[in-house]
């Protein structure tokens, strides 16, 4: 068994591997939808730090069945553009949006954490005509992806 480390102030990983099961869950579900992937990351704690946490959760992001990966993608809201964009881009977010859930059947998932939000709003629009035009199966293995870097970067802002 991994011996979790002592805590230190501000330190938001201890209070997670103390955690009732039930409490690390919905904390887990906050970052990814899917009941068995928070399920699965919550059962191997502790985690000695964040990275052996980071890495789990990736492990179990990999590993989730097609069920498993349909229940996260849809739990995810779709994009939203920074306030004081300009109505336009929402409208055009809007529309390329409703096109990408027509053919994909789940909203359009992308990480920005390493882009300015300045530039979300033209990114968002351009990116999802673009995977407009990738088939099913490649579309799916890109959300697949997204959604991964997502969960990281989810669990980075409420674990440090």
């Amino acid at each position: 068994m991994v011996r979790a480390r002592a805590p230190r102030p501000g330190d938001r990983l201890a209070p997670f591997n103390a955690a009732p099961a039930a409490t690390a869950e919905a904390s887990l579900l906050a970052c990814c939808g899917s009941r068995r992937w928070a399920r699965r990351v919550a059962a191997h704690r502790p985690y000695p730090d964040v990275g052996a946490l980071l890495a789990a959760a990736d492990e179990a992001a990999y590993d989730l069945s097609g069920a498993d990966l349909d229940e996260a993608l849809h739990a995810e809201e779709p994009p939203v553009l920074p306030p004081g964009s300009c109505p336009a881009a929402a409208t055009a977010l809007r529309a390329a949006h409703d096109a990408y859930l027509t053919r994909f059947g789940h909203p359009f998932v992308v990480c920005l954490d390493a882009d300015r939000p300045e530039e979300h709003p033209g990114w968002l629009v351009s990116g999802i005509r673009s995977r407009l035009g990738n088939e099913p199966e490649k579309e799916r293995a890109v959300a697949a992806e997204e959604l991964r870097r997502l969960i990281r970067a989810r669990l980075v802002r409420i674990l440090t």
